[in-house]
């Protein structure tokens, strides 16, 4: 692969690491040679899938806490090295119309997706930028920029990831640290169990999303959408007329897909481990 060696021997944590876009990333880079930690709120899934790849270190982690963020970024570096890259990837999805959605779903969803993300990028930057060296990814979505019925506090969330991590680039530039905004498509992991594919639209998987870490990486960028036919798809969507734009995801059926997974049997574990794990 193109970027095997960018990230050979790079020190690489991933959050969120235990499954999903967080697990096929820890697998592809640390096939690469890069040294990859990873870090879960779920304890014992993290332990699991780290033994299971014979990582350098894994670790239950709990982004909405600045200690533990704090002690694993700490542990890292103790075991592998000086962090160069933070994956900001933990979140949860949790659906249901924003007026029936419990305030404490609300306060969770934004602990996890946005200030999680913002404490990452925090506590990653002040060392890397002593360093002079360095890159965070964070995990944003399309829904950052699209409203999907549904899923309004997510998509409120990623809408932060994406400012937040557009200004930090910002701010730090000259220092030799980069912030990237990765944008994926539907993926095919559990957050979206008992959910609809747009049609028309190819759904991705999280090895599509890690590939294209993999090529931030090698070469940093400010935002990458994936996949390309969604990238293409928000270029033309995004030059016309919002009620417009809302009218061709209605004609797709696509503000219905997250509306009408809520009651699915298929989604139940999920909504239980996002809203209480």
């Amino acid at each position: 692969m193109s970027g095997a060696s960018a990230v050979n021997g790079k020190v690489v944590a991933i959050t969120g690491g235990a499954r999903g876009i967080g697990l096929a990333t820890a697998k592809i880079l640390h096939g690469l040679g890069a040294k990859v930690a990873i870090g879960d709120v779920d304890e014992a899934t993290v332990k699991e899938a780290g033994a299971d790849l014979d990582l350098g270190f894994y670790a239950r982690l709990d982004v909405t806490d600045r200690q533990s963020f704090t002690t694993f970024l700490d542990d890292v570096e103790r075991e592998l090295g000086p962090v160069d890259v933070l994956v900001n990837n933990a979140g949860i999805c949790p659906t249901g119309r924003f007026l029936d959605e419990p305030d404490e779903v609300t306060a969770r969803t934004i602990a996890i997706n946005a200030t999680g993300v913002i404490l990452g990028t925090k506590l990653a930057a002040q060392r890397m930028v002593k360093r002079g060296t360095g890159h965070i990814i964070n995990i944003a979505s399309l829904a950052g920029i699209n409203g999907v019925p549904g899923i309004a506090t997510y998509c409120a969330t990623k809408h932060a990831v994406i400012g937040y991590t557009d200004t930090a680039r910002m701010e730090l530039r000259g220092t030799g640290v980069h912030a990237s905004a990765v944008l994926p498509t539907l993926t095919n992991t559990s957050m979206i169990d008992g959910v609809a594919s747009m049609p028309g639209m190819r759904n991705a998987q999280p090895e599509d999303i890690a590939a294209g870490i993999l090529r931030l990486i090698e070469k940093p960028k400010p935002r990458l959408i994936v996949t390309r036919q969604a990238s293409v798809m928000m270029a033309i969507t995004s030059r016309l007329p919002q009620r417009l734009s809302e009218a061709v995801t209605r004609a797709m059926n696509a503000d219905r897909i997250f509306a009408d997974a809520v009651d699915k049997p298929e989604r139940r574990d999920y909504e239980d481990r996002a809203r209480h794990s």
